[in-house]
């Protein structure tokens, strides 16, 4: 019956068992940062794109617009 020695000591565990590991809030917010992160250089190279074409329609077709 050693499923009744585990009752109590789980900070024990936590201390020495899985002292090496990313708890589960930690890997939640990194992954979290890393998204974060991610989608912002996605949106930082569509707004590049975006300006790119905008600039060479405009250079295209001069400052006017036509």
């Amino acid at each position: 019956m050693a499923f009744f020695g585990l009752f109590g000591n789980d900070r024990t565990m936590a201390d020495t068992t899985y002292s090496d590991r990313e708890s589960a809030s930690e890997k939640a917010s990194r992954k979290r940062r890393e998204a974060h992160h991610r989608n912002a250089r996605a949106a930082d190279r569509q707004s590049q794109a975006w300006e790119d074409t905008e600039r060479r329609r405009q250079d295209r077709w001069g400052r006017c617009g036509r």
